[in-house]
Formats: C-alpha cells, sequence, structure tokens
C-alpha cells in the first residue's frame, strides 16, 4: 500500500493500524495526516509508548497523556480517581483522534488501560469511547518487556522482593481485547524511504522474512571492523547498558576538567526504593563535565524536554550547581533534579531523587528506534531479544555506513509469532487497498467529509469553524509563512519557540530565518542575539573553515572541525559569515 492509499483510509475515520518496514514512512504518513487535519481546524492527540519515540513525533507518553503513568493495572478508584483529574479529562474530551506510534513496544495490558480511561472519561462504551485510533509501528522491531505483577507478603504491588518479574515470553499489543475490539485496518506500507542501497534492503528484508542465508552473510562480514578503525564520531549501539556506560566512562574521562558529582536520595520502603532505583535511567552516582554528550531520562514538557532529549552539558549554574544543558536545538536548559514515585491509593510509598540526565556518546538499540543515521559503529555479539538486531541494522541507510564489531546468531533472528501475525497483516492490508480502491472518489470524498463534520472541523481546508459555520464558503486569506516565522522572530522568541508555537520543525524555521536574512529582513545584529558565548568565541575559526569551503555547504565544514559544532550553530555561523546580501 502506497501511502497516498493509507491516507485516504485515514481520513475516513476508520481505526487503522499503520505498520511497514524501517523506512517505508509510517512517520511521514502520520505527520501527513496531521497536517490535513489541523487544515481542518482538527488537532489530533501525539502519543507514543516510550519517551524517545514521543521526541520524533512531538508529542506525549501514551502513559502520560491517557494519566495512567506507570501502573500495570488499574482499579476502580484509580480509573476514578484518572477520569476526576480535570488536567487529564479535558484533554481526552477535546480529542477526537488518538495516535499512538511505535505501538510495537506497548504492553497489551497498557493498551487495555488506555482504553479504560477514554471510555471512563468520555462515557461511551465504544472503542476508546469512539475516538479514532491511529495505531503505527512494526511488530518485527523491539517487542514490550511485560512485567508480572506479583506481591509479597508485604502485600506492595507489582513488586516482589523489591525486584520486578520478567516474563520469559513478551506479548504484543495485538494480543490486548482492546485491540480486538477496536479492530483497526491493516495499513501495510511498501515504499521505501530511508535505505537508497538495494543489495542492503534486500538484506534487511531477507532479516524480517527468515530467509537470511550465508551470502546475506558475506555482505555483513565485509563491515566488520576493529574497534580501534571505527569512526570516532559515528554513534555507537549496543544492546546492553553496561556497555553503553563502559564507552561514556572512557569518553568522559577524555574531557578536560574536573567532574562533578551528582547523588541521588531516596525515601521510602526499601524494596520500593531498589525497584526504583533500578528502573530508573539516571544512574545512582552521575558524573558531568562541560562538554559532555547527555540524554534527559525525563518528562518536562514545561520545561522543554522529554525522555530521549540530545544535548551537551555547556556549564553549571555557578550558585546552585545545576548542568546547564544545550540541546540539540541550541537551546539552553538549566536541569535542575526531579522525583520519580510510586504510589498507592493516593499515597507516594517511595521517593528517589536525580538530576534527569545521563551520558549519551552511546546508546542501546532500544534507544535508537526510530533513528535514521548515515552511519553507526555495533556491536550485536550480546543481542538477547528478537528484533534487536533488526532494529539497529536498519537504522543505518547504506551498507557502507555500518560497522560492526560483532554479532551473535540471535542478531539475524526475529520473532516466530510475528513472522505469522505480519503474514495475516499483510493479507488486511492488501484487501483493504482493494475494497478502497475500487471505491468511486466521490464516495470516499463524502466519507472524508462526514469524519471531519463529526469531529467539528470544517470541510474546507484553511477556514476556521466559526467562518465555515456561518456559511462563508471563501477560504480565509492565510499569512505567508515566513511572514509568520518574522513577525514571531521580532518579538523576541527562539528559534526553538517558534518551531514549538508554529509545530513546524526547528529545521524549517532555521531555512525561514536564513531566506529573511538573505533578503535584509533580519538584521546581523538580531542574529548575533541567537549565537550563544562559546560559539562567538569559534566564530573566527568557523568562517575561516568556510572560506576553504567551495560551495558553503554544512557538511564540508562539520566534517573539518571534527564534528565539534552542530549543524544549527555551523547555519548561524555561515550567515554570519556571508552578510546578508550574498547569501542564498
Amino acid at each position: 500500500m502506497t501511502q497516498d492509499e493509507a491516507l485516504t483510509i485515514l481520513k475516513t475515520g476508520a481505526n487503522v493500524f499503520l505498520t511497514g518496514e524501517p523506512g517505508s514512512g509510517k512517520t511521514h504518513t502520520v505527520n501527513q495526516y496531521v497536517a490535513w487535519l489541523r487544515a481542518r481546524g482538527i488537532e489530533p492527540a501525539i502519543t507514543a509508548s516510550t519517551g524517545i519515540a514521543a521526541t520524533h513525533i512531538g508529542g506525549y507518553t501514551i502513559h502520560s497523556w491517557s494519566g495512567i503513568g506507570i501502573k500495570r493495572a488499574l482499579s476502580e478508584y484509580d480509573l476514578d480517581r484518572i477520569a476526576s483529574e480535570e488536567r487529564i479529562a479535558s484533554r481526552i474530551r477535546r480529542t477526537k483522534i488518538l495516535i499512538v506510534d511505535e505501538v510495537s513496544m506497548l504492553a497489551p495490558d497498557t493498551l487495555a488501560m488506555v482504553d479504560a480511561v477514554c471510555r471512563e472519561v468520555l462515557h461511551n462504551a465504544h472503542p476508546f469511547g469512539g475516538l479514532q485510533v491511529v495505531l503505527v509501528g512494526d511488530f518485527f522491531q523491539l517487542p514490550p518487556i511485560v512485567k508480572i505483577e506479583r506481591r509479597s507478603d508485604e502485600e506492595e504491588p507489582a513488586f516482589e522482593q523489591g525486584m520486578l518479574i520478567e516474563e520469559v515470553a513478551p506479548r504484543f499489543a495485538y494480543d490486548s481485547s482492546a485491540w480486538s475490539r477496536a479492530n483497526p485496518i491493516p495499513c501495510y506500507l511498501t515504499e521505501q524511504h530511508r535505505q537508497d542501497d538495494d543489495e542492503y534492503l534486500r538484506l534487511l528484508s531477507a532479516i524480517r522474512q527468515n530467509t537470511f542465508d550465508k551470502e546475506h552473510l558475506r555482505h555483513l562480514q565485509s563491515r566488520k571492523v576493529e574497534p580501534e578503525r571505527a569512526p570516532v564520531l559515528a554513534p555507537k549501539l549496543f544492546s546492553h547498558n553496561v556497555n553503553v556506560d563502559r564507552v561514556n566512562d572512557v569518553m568522559l574521562h577524555n574531557v578536560s576538567g574536573v567532574p562533578r558529582e551528582y547523588a541521588m536520595t531516596t525515601q521510602g520502603a526499601p524494596g520500593l526504593v531498589a525497584a526504583l532505583v533500578k528502573s530508573c535511567l539516571s544512574p545512582e552516582k552521575l558524573f558531568l563535565k562541560v562538554g559532555a554528550s547527555v540524554m534527559f531520562t525525563k518528562n518536562n514538557p514545561k520545561e522543554g524536554f522529554v525522555n530521549g532529549t540530545l544535548g551537551e552539558v555547556e556549564s553549571f549554574n555557578p550558585f546552585s550547581g545545576n548542568p546547564i544543558v544545550k540541546a540539540r536545538d541550541g537551546r539552553l536548559i538549566e536541569v535542575e533534579p526531579m522525583e520519580w514515585t510510586v504510589e498507592d491509593q493516593g499515597k507516594i510509598r517511595a521517593r528517589i531523587t536525580q538530576v534527569p540526565l545521563r551520558l549519551a556518546w552511546a546508546i542501546t538499540v532500544h534507544k535508537s528506534q526510530g533513528m535514521s543515521l548515515d552511519e553507526a559503529v555495533m556491536d550485536l555479539s550480546d543481542v538477547f531479544e528478537y528484533g534487536q538486531g533488526y532494529v539497529a541494522l536498519s537504522r543505518v541507510r547504506r551498507l557502507d555506513g555500518l560497522y560492526l564489531l560483532g554479532w551473535n546468531q540471535r542478531a539475524f533472528q526475529v520473532h516466530p509469532e510475528v513472522l505469522d501475525k505480519d503474514a495475516a497483516f499483510r493479507a488486511q492490508s492488501e484487501e483493504a487497498e482493494h475494497v478502497f480502491g475500487e471505491m468511486p472518489a466521490a464516495e470516499k470524498n463524502t466519507m472524508h467529509e462526514r469524519f471531519v463534520r463529526a469531529c467539528g472541523g470544517t470541510v474546507a481546508a484553511g477556514m476556521t469553524p466559526k467562518k465555515a459555520l456561518a456559511g462563508k464558503t471563501l477560504k480565509i486569506a492565510k499569512t505567508p509563512t515566513h511572514e509568520v516565522t518574522l513577525g514571531l522572530f521580532k518579538e523576541g522568541k527562539s528559534i526553538a519557540e517558534i518551531a514549538e508555537e508554529r509545530r513546524l520543525t526547528t529545521n524549517t524555521i532555521f531555512s525561514h530565518i536564513e531566506d529573511l536574512f538573505a533578503k535584509g529582513r533580519i538584521s546581523r545584529e538580531e542574529i548575533m542575539k541567537l549565537v550563544p558565548p562559546t560559539l562567538k568565541r569559534a566564530l573566527p575559526k568557523i568562517n575561516a573553515a568556510f572560506a576553504e569551503s567551495e560551495d558553503q555547504h554544512l557538511t564540508p565544514v562539520f566534517e573539518k572541525l571534527n564534528g565539534t559544532y552542530s549543524y544549527d550553530d555551523l547555519r548561524l555561523a555561515r550567515m554570519l559569515c556571508e552578510g546578508p546580501a550574498s547569501h542564498s
């Protein structure tokens, strides 16, 4: 199924399972659908199963959006408490379309809890309270680790001797009764937009179809390297945290300066505290230096970060001692300690407090899901889960961008249960493609219009609901997109703030700023206000690198400076180097 065919089905309001191979354009299709909805005055709820997945789509985790948090089961008390919390209830009542990304990592019980909350809040017995549900993901990728809830003699919920018990065989979201009731139409995307290397694409497809053989292995063997010959700046992917920690510790040691230590504090029942510490992504003792690569480990939308946001330690507050992190989009964030808690019947049973950061020169395969990388160094010798090797390998666009340190047999295996289920999804998708393909265009358009009206939107894109309901059929003139950006910029908003307000990427806003600067609409002095002190000191060196570049492209300068400065830094420097009249 093509992206356009999937969009046609989505626009009818049907529940949909949007799937396909890595790089098939699932996120792009979701973005297209969201844009279509917003053009008609409809705002969908955009969520994901994990924090890092939420960063890719600019939304909430489904746990946060629904109010279920870390719970693995809902009592009647829990359900009533969540439904009575106005902030959560009003968010759900405003929703007409619920999008859940990376559904493959969502446990079936979690999906059932979200369904129960929606039905309770909306007072509607239909699946998910009658919302359109768009489930997005690929079950060949990483499955959830389903935790079994057991009770010790002290009746501490979800814990046994302070440790979570892992189920041997993870189950999938499609096993949930909520999935069955919602009965989503599978839309299986078959185009490929990430890998442009046909040989590598065939290799990945062979893993997915369980036909991986010696010929495919031979291609991977050609990419094996010794650690000392691997690219220094390439991201490093490992299957276990212990390997990630080792690399990060070495890299931190190589950064000049004295490390600062941040120690975790704890309070509450020892068993519950031990489990909290084990599940927390921030370490008990966190060591940081200026220049350290870091990842946020907790959601705090108010402060502008979520679990998975990447950045670099810029400095430390001289009074509080808190680290100040420069995010990849250029924002400076002072990071204060945050809490992780376990609640039972509305009472906090355990609490830990730590700075929500961890080192990030290396990351686990789990954290890489959803990323597209030009190159990566991978060690797959300790892969322990079906799909783990497939996820890692499919992050890279081409075979020549892959550097393998090692692998084991499990690295090229996918879950046998998913093989059978995937065949069923493909067949159902082909049937849906045929049914909607045979349907007259006028009938499909009528279905789209009915859905828009049912959501309180307007049929004519670009019109406000108020104008449309008044019977005015002329499309309201829209301010040119660059002018909107310019107005917000002149108000003193940062690039990140403009991107958030306009629901565009920072890359798009940067392009607007560059065009406006080239036309003289934004002055050099205004651009200088965007430049942090560390970059100002480096401008002569960066400008010299651009002077040696023939075409002023960013990549050669980025590589020449060994990746020391981000592409956003280089774009700012390039504008200041060239001046308004010469920039193009």
